[in-house]
């Protein structure tokens, strides 16, 4: 995730106040700061939905050689799996990457719902704990129904209803 931008989303009490790439809800949050310094800011992560402190520090300058993002790890395996994956074209480090991005795209969409779904549970409980009908509407999120889990929400503020259904719906990372 190195090279990835973190997308974020902050908010001031209830009310969602800026939502994108890291360095901009940082600015964000110091303008939004500075203007009220008693505001109540929270900053969530929208890939996992859970709290994240920001590092307001300036970033120090790079030095180096960029990393390549290639991470040397020891992998143990029977005998007769090194024997099969030194059968292989390319290698045992070829094949291997084959077989994860194969694994990878074979349950893609159970995965994405599931931390779809996290990150929308994570947000609701710092946002919405002690909110009416949390349980419930804990059911309908991880039971993924959705109609359901507008109905229970709805008396909720209207950025964290917003925001929860963002997450659901997976709209939250990839919307501007």
């Amino acid at each position: 995730m190195d090279d990835e931008i973190r997308r974020l989303v902050l908010f001031d009490g209830p009310d969602r106040i800026a939502k994108g790439p890291e360095a901009a809800v940082s600015a964000a949050f110091q303008a939004a700061l500075s203007a009220s310094p008693q505001a109540s800011l929270r900053v969530f992560d929208l890939a996992t939905g859970r709290p994240v402190d920001l590092d307001l520090r300036p970033a120090p300058p790079r030095r180096g050689r960029p990393r390549l993002g290639v991470a040397a790890r020891e992998v143990t395996l029977l005998p007769r799996h090194w024997d099969w994956l030194a059968t292989q074209p390319g290698g045992a480090s070829a094949a291997l990457r084959r077989l994860v991005e194969q694994a990878r795209k074979s349950g893609a969409e159970d995965n994405a719902r599931r931390r779809r779904t996290d990150a929308a549970y994570g947000f609701m409980v710092e946002m919405a704990g002690d909110a009416p009908d949390f349980e419930e509407a804990s059911r309908a999120l991880f039971a993924a129904d959705r109609d359901r889990l507008t109905a229970l929400i709805a008396p909720w503020p209207t950025d964290v209803r917003a925001q929860i259904l963002e997450l659901f719906d997976g709209d939250a990372v990839s919307s501007p």
